[in-house]
């Protein structure tokens, strides 16, 4: 699903995925190989949770009728407000550095603070250099805290 490499007057499109189609499912056998080497692509029917859920919005990228990006926004209420973890943010390879990070971010940005959020957290690897940068450059913060976590 590679595509030419777009040019610089062609903005992404931003928009939710509310439906799994073949396309959807092409997309994301294209871009999970690019964000992890050791989780598969989701199914058709992981696909079909993740869009029916309460709790997360699938924010997809076009530019140039090909779908290049994606990101999870996941939202939920805890007894002190309205938390939002960005997740999974993939740009394909032949995509980046033409804005699509930048616009996937700042639609999540926005749909988190439409809904109640008052601040918005993810993780990202330290050898993930770009995505690191631009995080900083759209305004995160890195916080001093300590992350945990339990395998089953």
């Amino acid at each position: 699903m590679s595509i030419d490499q777009p040019t610089a007057s062609a903005p992404p499109e931003i928009f939710e995925a509310v439906e799994v189609n073949d396309e959807l499912i092409a997309a994301f056998q294209q871009l999970i190989p690019q964000l992890s080497s050791s989780n598969p692509p989701p199914s058709e029917d992981e696909l079909n949770n993740i869009v029916a859920s309460n709790a997360s919005r699938l924010l997809m990228a076009r530019v140039d009728g090909q779908l290049v990006g994606s990101l999870t926004l996941v939202l939920f209420r805890i007894p002190t407000g309205v938390r939002a973890w960005i997740e999974d943010v993939v740009v394909d390879d032949v995509a980046r550095g033409r804005g699509v990070g930048a616009a996937l971010n700042n639609a999540a940005l926005d749909l988190a603070r439409s809904e109640g959020a008052t601040t918005v957290d993810l993780t990202s690897r330290p050898s993930r250099e770009a995505a690191n940068r631009l995080y900083k450059r759209l305004g995160f913060e890195m916080r001093e805290t300590n992350v945990y976590r339990f395998k089953i």
